[in-house]
């Protein structure tokens, strides 16, 4: 059989991949039942869809004539790069890096940090836009997260909290 879109087949592949590994993993948790889920029931559910889409995808790759058969591209590093970094940067300004004294920054600070190094990803960067979006992303997440759900995030650096 021949593969036809190497563009789907690659993702069909990569989809099932971490489909089949995002399940395995969630059987570490207390799956449960239908009618008694435990925590491992939802990420094995969708583990498993993922994974069902990705097989789904491979084979419309190797039998639909719809696809092209133009080669894959090469990888964008640029954006894997500064998407990915910005997530560890987030993660590790809102609850602080205790093994080299870094205390937490906050919610406010790590979403501007990763607004600003998330739009480095894109072609173009202007900090007027980028100034914008990261303080309607900072306050809604304030009000969604703090206010609404009442979720105990520090808001402010210790320095400026006290």
């Amino acid at each position: 059989m021949k593969v036809k879109s190497q563009r789907d087949f690659a993702a069909g592949l990569l989809f099932s991949t971490f489909g089949v590994a995002y399940a395995w993993g969630a059987t570490t948790y207390n799956v449960g039942s239908g009618a008694r889920m435990g925590p491992g029931y939802f990420p094995l559910i969708v583990g498993l869809l993922i994974a069902l889409l990705g097989a789904i995808i491979t084979v419309k790759a190797m039998v639909s004539d719809e696809g092209n058969d133009e080669p894959i591209g090469t990888i964008a590093w640029r954006p894997l790069v500064f998407i990915i970094g910005a997530n560890l940067v987030f993660g590790i300004l809102l609850g602080g890096l205790p093994s080299i004294g870094l205390p937490p920054m906050g919610l406010i600070v790590a979403v501007y940090a990763l607004t600003v190094i998330a739009s480095l990803a894109g072609d173009q960067f202007q900090w007027k836009p980028v100034v914008i979006l990261a303080t309607v992303l900072a306050i809604g997440s304030y009000l969604a997260f703090v206010v609404a759900l009442n979720l105990q995030f520090q808001v402010w650096p210790t320095f400026i909290a006290g």
